[in-house]
């Protein structure tokens, strides 16, 4: 192929990549070319006969791959925002290959010796601390994969990365398929009483995409407790929900997630580590298994005490019924607007998805941040769904580009997540290119997108995920954006959230849909009131997920999990974490947990508390002192989000902070301590 989109870079405003041009026809050939190109370009810095400097081996290496790095970025984008069976076979092709790419060039032995021989004269070096920092994380980066290992160990290395690459992919291919088959079709509107008229139509949509007209279908989110479940009157409809959510990928990824784990077990031994939580702990701010661990233990009692009181109230309101895993969301809801006089379903009409993203999202962004923006119809996404904004900084400059694709689809997998296409870099003079991805039910054509409290809180999530893209300011593109570590990444998201409830930021965007009347006060101040309602189940729904992770990836050695079936595991997990409890399922259960086996957070979805442990501080940071929300903005993103992994993110954090972190804000937050 002498023509292909990737060959060169894109002439669009901010490299934004030529969607328009692209075909599926044109992933393979920029992978293979894209890989052989940075080989020729490795191959270059170790045969160049040169003393090894900063200049021809490390920044070197951060100008390869240029095309690779496109090609990748938009596949794997593409894989989780609108796949194909196209699309699929060829993930399952190239993951593996990627994985052996990798082992080529961080197990190249004339490559380390040149970063190993600069990393013994670092101090002779004159680098700034910029430059410091990277060859430091090089060094760590190959010698975590494999670079010391002799040459049995390596070839071991590179066989168990390559199979860790194809089961990953299968395992989250096989849960996009196991939701979309585990959908709910019911023949009776009388089954859908409780629904918002909305969330009907989508229902019957759905049931015709899938040939049954006339019918009502309920597509699953990647999440065992499906949001539905709070809103069906019915029962056994609930029970028949429940079900096909807890019930889905048991077979082949309960096969999948037992392979996985005993592969990362061998890998880690390899390594030197007593297990794979091991190895990834020490890389992330958490440094070791035994601070994860004490800060989970602190949690996990006080969290089961809150829950079993939140049981107790609801059984009282159900008039003695056993309460169940899938009446827990309904008969909270039923209690919260009872006592709070609160319905969730009345605050929809003032959550329409325009008015949250313009006057919510992006208000809130400029009050803090100054930063402007505009919609480029002119641009093309991916997806006749995604919307293209540009962004400007408070001096009018051009910041970057902002993309949101909001709503489900069945090409979509789960969840919510930030993408970047383009990540900032001063070496190679790129400005960001980041996307949002959501999975808002889609309502009816001419309908409102109308959003639940928990979307709004999504919303401001992932828009914190862009900012910290979109501020990067790093000079090297390993430091880009969001590459910090896994227990840090979720930090400026769980910040961002603060502002949707902000009364200046509120007030600006909860509007009704009609009419355009403010959310009334009464209804705001009820709101505020009911935000501490069910964290008992929420923080065990969390744990119980943390622990199941950290039990899969705390297993000693491959041998451990002979002839182990996944299912039974995981409840011995449950139980030893002191979290098997039947009326509360983990919020991922193993066979469509893709955060940890198809995704990057394995034996790291911890970080997300652990994130909150800043998070809590820093809310706490912006309501201190005199200065106003502009100039703390302006010191949150200078110190924070503008250096992206350039600096050690727990020293940057106290040195913003005036001081190490503390978890009190965080348990008073979700009501574990008064």
């Amino acid at each position: 192929m002498t023509s292909n989109p990737f060959f060169e870079p894109s002439a669009l405003p901010y490299e934004l990549p030529p969607f328009a041009e692209i075909g599926t026809e044109h992933y393979l050939p920029a992978f293979e070319r894209g890989m052989a190109e940075q080989l020729a370009e490795v191959a270059a810095i170790t045969s160049s006969g040169e003393e090894p400097s900063f200049a021809n081996t490390i920044a070197a290496l951060e100008r390869s791959g240029a095309m690779l790095t496109r090609v990748a970025k938009v596949f794997f984008n593409i894989t989780s925002s609108d796949s194909s069976e196209t699309t699929d076979a060829i993930e399952a092709e190239v993951s593996p290959k990627l994985a052996v790419h990798r082992d080529a060039i961080y197990l190249d032995p004339q490559l380390f010796a040149r970063v190993e021989a600069l990393y013994g004269r670092r101090e002779e070096l004159g680098s700034d601390p910029e430059q410091a920092r990277l060859l430091e994380r090089y060094h760590i980066r190959f010698v975590r994969a494999g670079a010391r290992l002799d040459a049995a160990g390596q070839a071991r290395l590179r066989e168990l990365n390559a199979e860790l690459a194809a089961a990953a992919t299968e395992f989250g291919q096989n849960i996009l398929a196991a939701t979309n088959d585990a959908t709910v079709v019911v023949e009776s509107a009388a089954e859908l009483a409780g629904l918002g008229h909305a969330a009907v139509a989508a229902a019957a949509e759905n049931a015709r995409e899938l040939g049954r007209e006339g019918a009502w279908a309920l597509r699953l989110q990647n999440v065992s407790n499906q949001p539905v479940l709070a809103e069906l009157a019915d029962r056994d409809v609930r029970q028949r929900v429940m079900a096909a959510s807890l019930g889905r990928g048991l077979g082949d990824n309960g096969v999948l997630a037992v392979r996985i784990a005993a592969l990362r077990a061998e890998r880690a031994a390899l390594l030197g580590y007593s297990d794979h939580a091991a190895y990834v702990v020490e890389d992330q701010t958490a440094k070791t298994p035994a601070a994860v661990e004490e800060m989970l233990g602190r949690l996990v009692a006080p969290a089961v005490a809150d829950a079993e009181r939140e049981a107790a109230e609801l059984a009282q309101a159900m008039g003695g019924q056993e309460l169940r895993s899938w009446d827990w969301q309904f008969w909270s809801e039923r209690v919260r607007a009872e006592r709070f006089s609160l319905d969730t379903e009345a605050l929809r009409p003032y959550f329409e998805l325009e008015r949250v993203l313009r006057d919510g999202v992006f208000f809130a962004a400029e009050q803090v941040y100054g930063i402007t923006f505009q919609e480029r119809k002119d641009l093309v996404g991916y997806h006749p769904e995604v919307r293209i904004f540009e962004v400007f900084d408070a001096d009018g400059n051009a910041l970057g580009l902002f993309l949101g694709d909001f709503f489900a689809r069945p090409s979509k997998r789960g969840g919510a997540w930030m993408n970047a296409l383009v990540s900032q870099s001063r070496l190679l003079g790129k400005r960001p290119v980041v996307v949002n991805n959501l999975n808002i039910v889609k309502p009816s054509v001419g309908e409102p997108a109308l959003l639940t409290w928990d979307n709004v809180r999504t919303l401001f999530h992932e828009f914190g995920h862009a900012l910290h893209g979109l501020f990067s300011d790093v000079m090297y593109p390993f430091f880009s954006g969001t590459e910090v570590p896994r227990d840090f990444v979720e930090f400026p998201s769980q910040v961002n959230e603060m502002w949707m409830s902000r009364p200046e930021v509120l007030a600006n965007y909860a509007r009704h849909f009609e009419t355009g009347e403010p959310m009334p006060t009464e209804l705001v101040e009820r709101m505020a009131e009911a935000a501490r309602f069910g964290t008992g189940f929420k923080t065990v729904e969390y744990l119980g997920a943390t622990l199941l992770d950290w039990a899969w990836h705390r297993v000693p050695a491959p041998e451990a999990l002979a002839d182990t079936d996944a299912e039974a595991f995981e409840e011995e997990a449950l139980r030893k974490a002191g979290l098997a409890i039947d009326a509360i399922p983990p919020r991922y259960r193993t066979g469509y947990f893709a955060h940890i086996f198809s995704g990057g957070y394995a034996a790291g979805y911890y970080s997300y508390i652990w994130s909150e442990v800043l998070d809590a501080d820093t809310v706490e940071w912006f309501d201190e002192g005199d200065a106003s929300i502009r100039e703390k903005g302006a010191a949150f993103r200078r110190e924070l989000l503008s250096r992206g992994g350039s600096v050690d993110p727990l020293e940057a954090f106290e040195s913003f902070r005036g001081r190490a972190p503390e978890i009190e804000p965080l348990l008073v937050r979700r009501g574990l301590l008064n």
